[in-house]
């Protein structure tokens, strides 16, 4: 009896054990779809100069101010200085656990851990940190670190930081140098990128306590930058830090080729310009092709002293339009916004202000395989669509829509007339020259605006809405009461891009873009306030999506409920990059997919 007994113990402990999933491996990477395009031994990214030499200053010049140098939280008077963890100007900083390849839709590379195990489900992942990795102060980073990081977003960070432990179920040290993020059902497939993307900070240089208030001190971090200047509102310096940890690890390789960066801020766009010309400012990217082809014709261009040159992308373009802040009673109804979405008069724009160069926007997807335009609804999204019927017109189930199109006179009755006529559908009419809703008060509204591009576009919109009786009031305002209005939603209509750069590989952002949850969390992103439940239902199908063609089908099917909704009036794009700069400054040959990256560019030795 013993013997069976001791032999049934063995049988079910090896069944067990081989029952267990696979364990996974450490990787040097890991991607979002398929597998990382760089092999373990790579040495660099494809688009940077390995050999860049080192040394020179930059200055960078920006619109706007700063009273803060935390970019963590949500309390500050103006915002975070730029530079601290900057999609432009680089992570001067602060570093995530692993770093993005510019060259592909989503991949990461080591950088704090040198890798990960992550489970094929993708509910686990173990990051290994690097045994180099260290603080400015030459402390090594540790698990404890990216716990307490953690720890005091989740408690004191604003969105998203905040946000990212409600989908862990547990966060461990696992090892000396290992942590182990362990999933909740909340989480999605894209999540442990997320997490390899967040930014880690010290533990020792900062207080839990005190971590929501905003602070003008030099802070602590791991980047290859340590803070060396703070003049508040105008003026920050960045120092390149000789002992930083990271500077022959491949995903920074190439990189951070300047012993002193510098960014000057500026009241406005005119300002900034004219510093640029007097070489103050090693760049402008002015957007308008009529605007900076004049704002070049100043002596150190036609000298040959300034650079003008376009860079060719793989992205989606940024769409930039007029924003409805549906939070409002009179933007609740869609076929409102609809009406309205018709009187842009693009191509009397595109003819008077930008010299034919650009094209409409029509989708948040466009030039890419994402977009509904062009491409007909199959049977993955009528599935994801069915619980929701009426909610997309044929039109755009057929990838057929496209914005009315104007004669270019800027008075075409046609295109007036429609819109009109659907506004009448809804109960409103005009009474002495002026619109009046289904309750018969005068319908208007406010665009705020933050340049005198902005006031421009706006102006053209006025315009055309006048003809209809409908009162637009123009509001300019600068960088920083528009960026506390947008935090509050304390506004009606905004004009600008409104951070809608979309990638080939959208994900969680979305979540902050446009789900019903981020329109009522105060700071989020869903400046249009979108609380729709169909919107919310792509976007969870986007994040769970495990093969190529579910993940297409839900981006497009999220795609036609934006388009459909009307939450924005999109204008127009270029999708050509744009930069004039000093001849002492290069760049790689390469441009990866996501265009240039000025972090790879140097200054040319003496």
């Amino acid at each position: 009896m013993g013997r069976v007994l001791v032999w049934l113990i063995t049988a079910i402990s090896f069944l067990a054990v081989s029952h267990q999933p696979a364990a996974s491996e450490p990787k040097h990477a890991i991607a979002m779809q398929g597998e990382p395009v760089l092999p373990p031994d790579y040495t660099h990214f494809n688009y940077v100069n390995p050999d860049a030499p080192k040394g020179g200053s930059i200055t960078y010049c920006v619109v706007g101010s700063f009273d803060n140098l935390n970019p963590f939280i949500l309390k500050s008077l103006r915002t975070t200085a730029r530079g601290m963890m900057d999609t432009i100007f680089g992570n001067l900083v602060f570093e995530p656990l692993m770093q993005r390849n510019a060259d592909e839709a989503f991949t990461l590379y080591g950088l704090l851990a040198d890798s990960a195990d992550m489970d094929p489900e993708r509910k686990s992942i173990e990051f290994h940190l690097s045994p180099k990795a260290k603080w400015s102060d030459g402390q090594p980073v540790t698990p404890e670190d990216v716990l307490f990081s953690y720890d005091v977003y989740t408690e004191k960070g604003r969105p998203p930081y905040s946000d990212r432990m409600a989908r862990v179920a547990k966060l461990e040290k696992t090892g000396d140098r290992s942590v182990r993020f362990t999933f909740n059902e909340k989480a999605d497939r894209e999540f442990p990128l997320i997490i390899a993307m967040t930014p880690i900070i010290p533990k020792h240089a900062f207080d839990k306590q005190t971590f929501d208030r905003t602070t003008l001190k030099p802070v602590i971090g791991s980047g290859p930058y340590t803070i060396a200047q703070v003049q508040p509102g105008q003026r920050i310096v960045f120092k390149r830090n000789p002992d930083y940890w990271g500077k022959d690890v491949p995903a920074k390789r190439g990189f951070d080729n300047y012993d002193q960066i510098t960014i000057e801020y500026f009241l406005n766009a005119n300002a900034k310009l004219e510093a640029f010309k007097k070489g103050l400012c090693a760049i402008d990217d002015d957007g308008d092709p009529v605007k900076r082809e004049r704002d070049l014709d100043f002596p150190a261009f036609h000298k040959g002293d300034v650079i003008a040159e376009t860079f060719n992308t793989g992205i989606p373009p940024v769409v930039t339009g007029f924003l409805f802040n549906t939070r409002l009673p009179k933007f609740a109804n869609p076929v409102v916004r609809r009406a309205l979405g018709m009187l842009y008069d693009f191509e009397w724009a595109n003819k008077n202000l930008f010299g034919g160069k650009y094209t409409r926007t029509m989708s948040y997807w466009q030039n890419s395989e994402l977009s509904a335009i062009g491409h007909p609804a199959d049977d993955r999204e009528k599935a994801l669509l069915a619980p929701y019927p009426g909610r997309v017109p044929a039109d755009v189930m057929d990838g057929t829509y496209r914005p009315p199109v104007t004669d270019g006179s800027g008075q075409d009755r046609r295109v007036l007339k429609a819109a009109f006529d659907l506004l009448k559908s809804v109960g409103y009419h005009v009474q002495n020259g002026t619109m009046l809703d289904p309750d018969g008060k005068p319908f208007g509204f406010e665009i705020l605006t933050a340049s005198q591009d902005e006031e421009r576009l706006a102006g053209i919109y006025q315009r055309t809405l006048e003809k209809i009786g409908i009162d637009l009031t123009i509001r300019s305002l600068d960088g920083d009461q528009i960026q506390s209005r947008k935090q509050r939603f304390d506004f009606e209509v905004l004009v600008g891009s409104s951070g809608f750069n979309n990638s080939l590989s959208p994900g969680i952002e979305q979540t902050g873009r446009w789900s019903s949850a981020a329109a009522r969390t105060e700071g989020s992103f869903n400046l249009a306030g979108v609380a729709d439940p169909a919107v919310d239902a792509a976007i969870e199908a986007m994040l769970r999506a495990r093969s190529k063609e579910d993940y297409v089908a839900a981006v497009r099917v999220l795609d036609r409920l934006l388009i459909s909704g009307n939450y924005m009036v999109p204008m127009q794009h270029n999708t050509q990059q744009w930069i004039a700069y000093w001849n002492y400054l290069e760049h790689p040959q390469k441009t990866p997919i996501f265009g240039y990256q000025l972090p790879s560019w140097w200054r040319k030795p003496n």
